[in-house]
């Protein structure tokens, strides 16, 4: 009987923390301290698909283009997320191989610069809410607006302030075929970073486009798509929350997909937090998933062996 299975998406904490200023030593520690995690489930056994955001990496590149724009031309937001999936993969590859290595366990890690395909005519194009690059407080956005007025600004979730960009539904993975076999033939892969580089396909002519897909939304089209049993979603916190930051929250420990959207309805996951978590975990078990998770970074083996997270299931 082959191994379960498992996709990961990584929250932004895997590799970048609150507070740091975003050097490589700083990210490529993080990455580091992570794949021990994902190294104790490789151990075990199961077959593991790795996705992870690129907000603030994405947000920082595009910064980058502007100040040098007079020197070098900037790179359309396609191009951007192709540039941090790249980076990224390539720490998580390096850190996790050594990782591997260092527990006598001869496998290979491999990243697949990823293409998802989107709806040109998504909604989204024309209502950008998708946060990307650093926090401002409010003080610093209006400065960043001064300087910079194309570009859109609003409130995360209480947190700060950020620029928001089109963030279009994903429909199908592109490379989803050479994932899977990869996977079969024994590798980790490191896949639809940043939620994938957002394309449109019409007549079989593929084309870039200006947008960030949301990696949890994302990370549940390749769980689907390529078979996997188990979607696990990690983040900052234990897991999805009723009543949220107040004295009444209290964790989802356990869920169906039908108890999940009540509380959905309810208005309890916030759009630019935990909502695109719950919608993306809860597509997965809808569309004949095992199991979704939502857990805590840290807690990732006692998530998969339901000591902790949330759980969602048929």
């Amino acid at each position: 009987m082959e191994a379960p299975v498992i996709v990961i998406a990584l929250g932004g904490n895997a590799i970048l923390q609150r507070g740091e200023r975003g050097s490589f030593a700083e990210q490529y520690r993080n990455v580091r301290n992570t794949v021990t995690k994902i190294a104790d489930l490789i151990e075990r056994g199961y077959r593991i698909v790795i996705t992870h955001g690129n907000g603030p990496q994405v947000g920082s590149t595009l910064l980058r283009h502007e100040a040098a724009k007079n020197i070098v031309p900037p790179l359309p937001l396609d191009a951007c997320g192709a540039e941090t999936q790249g980076f990224i993969g390539y720490m998580i590859q390096q850190a996790l191989r050594n990782e591997l290595k260092k527990r006598k366990m001869d496998k290979y890690v491999i990243t697949v610069v990823t293409r998802v395909i989107v709806d040109k005519n998504d909604p989204a194009f024309s209502n950008p809410t998708k946060p990307v690059g650093p926090f401002y407080t409010k003080a610093e956005a209006e400065k960043v607006k001064e300087e910079i007025p194309q570009i859109v600004i609003k409130e995360d979730a209480g947190r700060g302030y950020r620029r928001v960009v089109p963030s279009p539904d994903p429909k199908i993975i592109a490379e989803r075929y050479a994932i899977r076999s990869l996977l079969d033939s024994g590798f980790v892969v490191v896949a639809c970073g940043g939620g994938g580089i957002p394309i449109t396909e019409e007549e079989g002519y593929a084309e870039g486009v200006e947008a960030v897909i949301d990696k949890d939304l994302a990370g549940e089209r390749l769980a689907t798509l390529i078979g996997a049993n188990k979607f696990i979603i990690l983040t900052d916190v234990p897991g999805a929350y009723v009543d949220y930051g107040t004295s009444n929250a209290r964790l989802i420990t356990h869920s169906t997909p039908d108890e999940m959207k009540k509380i959905f309805d309810e208005g309890h996951f916030k759009e630019g937090s935990m909502g695109p978590k719950v919608t993306a975990a809860l597509r997965f078990v809808e569309s004949g998933g095992e199991e979704a998770i939502i857990a805590e970074l840290d807690k990732l083996v006692d998530a998969l062996e339901g000591r902790s997270g949330t759980h969602i299931r048929r």
